[in-house]
């Protein structure tokens, strides 16, 4: 998905750059370098949000080219995500007109979900956007990766090819795609329906928390973002635990990705290893100044542990 947004973007302006987060997803860069586009890597905020006065600065700097944003609909480790809103207002305040920039949304895991949450900001077409990738191998659990492009239609226009043997138009870039994928997702799709997705997002959202907290009360570093069922934590010093459950680390952190499968009997023994882990290998410490576990425990995070609650009495 996110190889065909960002060729779409690069098809539509061909001497556009490419901004997007540091943190996101490694397709996205991988595609600027396939399509030999120019790229900048924005700084992020503690969270894992791009940090839109960097964004602003960039873009800023760079009038004469038309710009290219993926925005992130939750980072890979910290399940964060950018604020499109906000994004977009930096383009109005910079006078970029709509003809000059293009917006991919990269929704892998979070843009399945987010319509199912209550009071989360919207991600549509009734706004300013191009495009958008979905996994269909993450909360619909496809058991093969796929993934769904949403795009507008005057866009697929530019990139379809007529193929005369198949007497069809081809807008892809595999060409062949798996059929069985497809009725997969249609399967899921159908079994659940908008109420069964509904529960599976609750249930992820609310063990998300269960898990924060149980982690949390162990005496460990441990964050959620507000739009996200990605758990962060410090890096555990056992290995062969990291390896038994399978956790995906980055440097001195690792995350847990709570999926409909994800019970509260598996947290609490997650969490029971956890605890012995630590009492027997100590915690881990900061690799450097602005490692990730650095920014796992700065304030901007908010929390009521950075300051304490004051409670005021009328008299």
């Amino acid at each position: 998905g996110n190889l065909h947004g960002i060729l779409l973007a690069r098809e539509r302006h061909p001497d556009g750059i490419l901004y997007s987060s540091k943190e996101t997803h490694y397709s996205v860069f991988k595609a600027a370098r396939y399509y030999r586009m120019d790229a900048k890597a924005i700084p992020t905020l503690p969270m894992g949000e791009i940090d839109y006065d960097a964004l602003a600065s960039e873009i800023s700097k760079n009038r004469d080219r038309p710009v290219i944003i993926n925005v992130n609909i939750g980072t890979t480790v910290k399940g964060a995500v950018d604020n499109l809103d906000r994004i977009l207002r930096i383009l109005k305040m910079l006078d970029i007109p709509r003809e000059r920039y293009h917006i991919h949304c990269d929704g892998a895991l979070f843009a399945m979900m987010m319509p199912f949450v209550d009071f989360a900001p919207e991600v549509s077409f009734r706004k300013p956007i191009d495009s958008i990738a979905v996994s269909g191998h993450k909360m619909l659990g496809c058991p093969m990766p796929c993934g769904i492009a949403l795009t507008r239609k005057e866009l697929v226009k530019e990139v379809e090819q007529h193929i005369d043997y198949l007497n069809s138009v081809d807008t892809t870039i595999m060409g062949s795609r798996n059929g069985q994928a497809a009725l997969y997702l249609w399967y899921s799709l159908r079994k659940k329906g908008i109420d069964g997705i509904k529960r599976d997002v609750v249930h992820c959202m609310e063990t998300a928390a269960y898990l924060r907290d149980k982690i949390t009360d162990a005496g460990l570093s441990c964050r959620l973002n507000d739009l996200s069922c990605t758990v962060v934590l410090e890096r555990p010093m056992d290995d062969k635990l990291v390896k038994r459950w399978q956790l995906a680390c980055e440097e001195d952190i690792a995350h847990v990705v709570v999926m409909p499968n994800v019970t509260r009997q598996k947290i609490d023994k997650f969490v029971e290893e956890l605890v012995e882990c630590k009492n027997k290998y100590g915690r881990m410490a900061p690799k450097r100044e602005d490692s990730p576990l650095v920014k796992l425990t700065c304030t901007s995070w908010g929390g009521t542990f950075v300051d304490p609650v004051i409670n005021f009495k009328s008299e």
